[in-house]
């Protein structure tokens, strides 16, 4: 499944970020966190996890995959930021596969900065996650799909906000449909054609090799020390 969570999870840039400054005994706090990769990804050293996720079945699972990793946690359900003066602080602040669906991102990125006591940890794809189907909409609609909006212009914000962030840039494994049925069910109701037309999505699908890797950003930047 999407949001489920390895026993080993592999490491990345972005998790590496995240730990160059955790200590033993650390709190990482994990916004619109699903099963809570980005979190476990971090424990040990830290050992309480602070989830945020607007769907209760994600914060469940947030919860049962701490427990089974013998950790203390705590998890808040709402959309971020509306539910940040309900949320505690963390050393370490993570967003993974996040900013994209954000409409007002410059609050988004201060609440993230303000519950950070030592960095806040980003990772977006360099390219919308539905960019994909750029050739779908021109093949079925004559549409051309904006290309943006970019991790350039994510640190264009950021720097706006006054924060000085960094970027590295890497390459990930996507998670491949295997079932083309259901993968063409979900695109023809994203490209909004009737169910008439699923067949021909279908076909589409079949004679269109999808991606197997995508180039990934990891977007971090420390926080100026405040009082407790």
């Amino acid at each position: 499944m999407l949001f489920d969570v390895p026993n080993v999870i592999a490491p990345s840039p972005s998790h590496l970020r995240a730990r160059e400054v955790l200590t033993d005994g650390d709190t990482v706090l994990d916004v619109g966190c699903g099963g809570g990769i980005a979190a476990f990804a971090l424990t040990p050293p830290a050992n309480h996890v602070i989830g945020v996720d607007h769907q209760p079945e994600m914060l469940a699972m947030f919860r049962a995959n701490a427990i089974a990793r013998a950790l203390t946690c705590e998890t808040v359900e709402g959309v971020w930021p509306n539910i940040a003066p309900d949320t505690p602080r963390a050393n370490v602040v993570t967003a993974h596969h996040v900013v994209y669906n954000v409409a007002d991102i410059g609050h988004f990125l201060l609440a993230l900065d303000d519950h950070a006591k030592s960095r806040v940890v980003l990772e977006m794809p360099d390219r919308h996650p539905l960019a994909s189907m750029t050739d779908a909409w021109r093949h079925f609609w004559n549409l051309e799909r904006p290309h943006g909006p970019t991790p350039d212009d994510l640190l264009d914000v950021l720097w706006e906000l006054g924060l000085t962030a960094r970027r590295e840039q890497w390459r990930g494994e996507m998670r491949v449909e295997q079932d083309l049925a259901q993968a063409a069910h979900f695109m023809r109701i994203r490209l909004c054609l009737p169910a008439s037309r699923e067949g021909e999505v279908l076909d589409f699908l079949e004679s269109h090799e999808q991606p197997t890797a995508r180039s990934l950003s990891t977007i971090w930047w420390d926080v100026t020390a405040r009082d407790e």
